[in-house]
């Protein structure tokens, strides 16, 4: 309890102070703050783990894949063929012949945009074709 010293003309009783006292208050709050500010970095997960090797066999390839390719231009064409997206899906049909579980393997020029990779396997989708693999190169650098 704080005390309020004033000269009252020589009484000894000192008068209670009412206030609160803030001032160990905010030396808790500082403390506490310092605290997390320290303990805060330790918390990240950052463990080095040098991973093995995988020994799995790698999926067979198909005997003859079906490439797709979008070209700086937009123009879609399948093998060395180029197609038109209105007769896409027959034209499609007749490459696979016939077959909707055959792996398209869809590949696009690095300057085509995301959306237009995308209206391809939209393409793709409403021809009955599901299994779409995205192609691009190993080990090659992002730029």
């Amino acid at each position: 309890m704080a005390a309020n010293i004033r000269d009252k003309g020589g009484d000894d009783d000192l008068a209670e102070n009412s206030e609160i006292n803030v001032t160990p208050f905010i030396d808790v709050m500082l403390v506490l703050l310092i605290i997390f500010m320290v303990a805060a970095p330790l918390a990240t997960v950052d463990i080095n783990v040098d991973l093995p090797s995988s020994v799995a066999q790698p999926t067979p390839r198909e005997d003859k894949p079906v490439f797709m390719t979008v070209k700086k231009d937009l123009s879609v064409s399948i093998g060395n063929g180029e197609i038109s997206r209105a007769g896409f899906g027959p034209e499609l049909d007749a490459v696979t012949e016939g077959d909707k579980e055959t792996r398209i393997l869809l590949r696009a020029d690095k300057s085509v945009a995301y959306g237009d990779v995308m209206d391809v396997m939209n393409l793709l989708r409403s021809a009955g074709y599901a299994k779409i693999a995205l192609v691009g190169l190993e080990g090659a650098p992002a730029q």
